[in-house]
């Protein structure tokens, strides 16, 4: 161990403890606003929890600077400083980004929590969840390419080499477009859905002969959550260039229809009475739509269509269910006459002479009642 007469900061120990010194100020920086996001988490419950991410990333961020400030001050050997300068301009460099990135995500999501899609009408919080949610992929992208140019243009010559792709812009532009025409398609046609409100986060559509909901919206494809669970993912061109069904665009309520085929002697008076008293006595109805009508009365059955209305899509989809299984367990009980039958009609057939028959069977003849065969011109 050298003598501390002798002791100096650009040295191996010195190096060593300047790092320590480096890293004992960033953990005491970051232990006090771990302290008052606590303290400021007594007001605002989840305060602590929110600035977790901005919390870690900053921490890494000031760690890199501590010991970048460390080492370039106390490094005992010069030749090795410009590569140990530049590998931790660089790491700075993307850890900014990477910080801002969090801090942008949690502004994002505190405005997010303004807008609750979990209410009946939320169609202008689905908007606004749409939007803002592309906003911040859009930004958080930009962060991303803006940090990646900064850390090239640390490099030495960076700006004689842009200099010299600027001139071949042109070619390089256009031989880029043709490559990533699908992409960029995608990417606008996303940006397009987010802002003419054709569809929005948990949006009830009907895509692919598929039912379902709109799980998420990103830059280049769109998430539909189907009524099993599955995911049918789709570009964004595909809600673009293809119609479907939006059975909340304007609204979140609905009317949906359930049809049943009963015989002909049906009481559809009764039945609207008992399709009353089903709907009322049920939550998943907003009385505002409940009605029978007679759709069709052909094939030898009626066919009913029960119309009913509720809040959303889920309300409705239940509902019909209910419907449904009620007025068939009336049918069955109140009404077994109405029950669909099939009537067929049968007639006698006409009498055959047995000795006619024979006859004519021996002389090659048609039996009576059957026609006679093809070239056979001989009377009955």
């Amino acid at each position: 161990m050298p003598d501390i007469d002798t002791f100096t900061w650009q040295s191996w120990p010195g190096l060593a403890i300047a790092v320590a010194i480096a890293l004992g100020i960033v953990i005491v920086v970051t232990g006090m606003l771990a302290l008052v996001a606590r303290i400021a988490s007594r007001k605002w419950a989840g305060t602590y929890a929110t600035f977790g991410p901005p919390r870690r990333r900053l921490r890494i961020l000031l760690g890199l600077i501590g010991v970048w400030i460390a080492v370039a001050l106390t490094l005992p050997e010069p030749d090795w400083r410009p590569a140990i300068n530049q590998t931790f301009r660089i790491l700075v460099i993307l850890a900014a980004a990477w910080f801002i990135t969090a801090v942008v995500q949690l502004f994002f999501d505190r405005v997010l929590r303004r807008y609750d899609i979990t209410v009946d009408d939320n169609r202008v919080a689905r908007r606004m969840q749409t939007q803002l949610r592309l906003i911040s992929r859009v930004v958080v992208v930009i962060i991303g390419l803006l940090a990646i140019a900064a850390a090239l243009l640390t490099f030495p010559g960076a700006q004689a080499a842009g200099a010299s792709l600027l001139a071949s812009a042109g070619l390089a532009s256009v031989i880029a477009g043709l490559a990533a025409q699908s992409t960029l398609a995608n990417v606008f046609a996303g940006m397009q859905l987010a802002f003419s409100d054709a569809i929005r986060l948990d949006d009830v559509v009907v895509v692919e002969g598929e039912f379902g909901r709109v799980e998420d919206i990103t830059l280049t494809y769109v998430v539909v959550r189907i009524w099993d669970q599955r995911r049918l993912v789709l570009p964004s061109t595909y809600f673009t260039t293809t119609p479907f069904a939006n059975w909340t665009r304007s609204a979140s309520e609905l009317m949906g229809t359930v049809e049943l085929d009963v015989d002909w002697r049906i009481d559809v008076d009764a039945m609207r009475a008992e399709l009353t008293r089903i709907v009322e006595a049920s939550p998943l109805w907003d009385e505002r739509v409940a009605s029978i009508a007679v759709t069709s009365a052909i094939g030898g059955h009626v066919r009913v269509r029960p119309l009913v209305s509720a809040r959303n899509s889920s309300d409705l989809w239940d509902l019909q269910i209910l419907v449904r299984e009620k007025l068939v367990d009336w049918v069955r009980r109140e009404a077994p006459e109405a029950l669909p039958t099939q009537r067929v009609e049968l007639g006698e057939a006409a009498p055959v002479n047995t000795e006619d028959a024979r006859g004519r069977a021996r002389r090659g003849g048609p039996v009576a009642g059957e026609a006679p065969a093809d070239g056979d011109e001989s009377a009955s």
